[in-house]
């Protein structure tokens, strides 16, 4: 793992990037564009559920399964936006949207997701830290080398495997919300629970009143299964490639979400299909800014990084899948290098 040397005046940095931000007025609300995006989204959501009705018995529901599991993509994308009180700015009215967006929309527990994401923010791909460094795959060798059984056979051959579990990202967010609102570790778990219920009876009550038992249990596999793609690919680019940090890092706050994150390079088609999370060196320096600013800060902080020498790393979108599956590919080489025969 890689530690990163502090500088002498860590916290002057960040504060003369954020007055610079904050003048710019990057940090107000748009709600006029939450407002209209929100309202193309859920009819787009209201379309698809509308379009299985009108289709019917047919094979062609598997079109309509992959649609809606980018539908459902972009709810966990406002979601993510609500999560973070970009939206509104107002704790409860957001965290109500987010109850919308994902408890009832997509059945992904806000509460449960919320918690976890806020703790990845403050501790970027710093195992034991970060849950996202301590999930399936490894982030570093060392973690890999310590992984037993059936976690050890994945981290020897996560490179591989890679596109192909997530797949199952959606079955792990939908079964983690669950357990969150089982062990009671979120607050408020009856509204969630409520709200994740109605969820699931519309969602299988709709799939399995209109299809038959097998086409039905086909749509709902595909349909999950492109959905966690779809999200996982969206996630993926972030982070994983980038420098790992120890728990006793004392890289300050600009630099730890700077040299931890990796930005995407592209357009209007980019900014919607990742959910503005291509810009995810902007979004971890100012997670409540609204989406639609982070291209406007872009500009800002690759300059003042360049400033002050603080490496800002942005690539395409092909380029940053294969910086991260190559370093995922050869974590899971140090595995193989280190059992016996090799």
């Amino acid at each position: 793992m890689r530690s990163i040397e502090a500088p002498q005046h860590p916290h002057t940095d960040y504060s003369v990037l954020l007055r610079q931000v904050r003048a710019a007025g990057l940090l107000n609300r748009r709600p006029r564009y939450y407002l209209w995006h929100s309202a193309i989204v859920l009819l787009a959501l209201i379309g698809g559920w509308a379009a299985v009705v009108v289709i019917g018995d047919s094979w062609w529901q598997l079109a309509t399964a992959a649609f809606l599991a980018v539908v459902f993509g972009q709810l966990g994308f406002l979601g993510h936006d609500a999560g973070h009180r970009q939206i509104t700015g107002l704790r409860r009215t957001d965290h109500l949207l987010g109850l919308l967006f994902g408890n009832f929309a997509i059945g992904i527990g806000t509460g449960w997701w919320t918690d976890k994401h806020n703790r990845h923010h403050a501790h970027p791909n710093t195992e034991d830290a970060d849950p996202d460094a301590m999930g399936v795959l490894a982030l570093s060798s060392e973690r890999a080398r310590s992984g037993r059984g059936l976690r050890r056979v994945i981290f020897r051959y996560q490179g591989i495997l890679f596109f192909p579990m997530l797949l199952l990202e959606g079955w792990n967010l939908h079964v983690a919300s669950v357990r969150a609102i089982a062990r009671g570790t979120i607050r408020r778990r009856g509204f969630e629970a409520v709200m994740m219920f109605a969820h699931a009876a519309v969602y299988f009550g709709t799939v399995f009143l209109v299809l038959p038992p097998v086409k039905a249990i086909v749509f709902v596999f595909v349909h999950q299964g492109l959905f966690g793609l779809y999200l996982g690919m969206a996630f993926a680019p972030n982070h994983k490639g980038m420098p790992v940090l120890s728990a006793a890092d004392k890289t300050d706050y600009l630099r730890r979400q700077v040299l931890t994150a990796r930005n995407i390079r592209g357009g209007l088609v980019t900014d919607i299909a990742f959910g503005g999370l291509n810009y995810q060196i902007e979004h971890h320096l100012f997670p409540s800014m609204p989406r639609p600013n982070l291209r406007r800060a872009q500009p800002m902080v690759a300059a003042y990084c360049a400033g002050i020498e603080v490496p800002y790393l942005e690539t395409g979108v092909l380029a940053s899948y294969a910086q991260s599956v190559g370093h995922l590919h050869a974590v899971g080489q140090s595995v193989r290098r280190t059992e016996p025969g090799r």
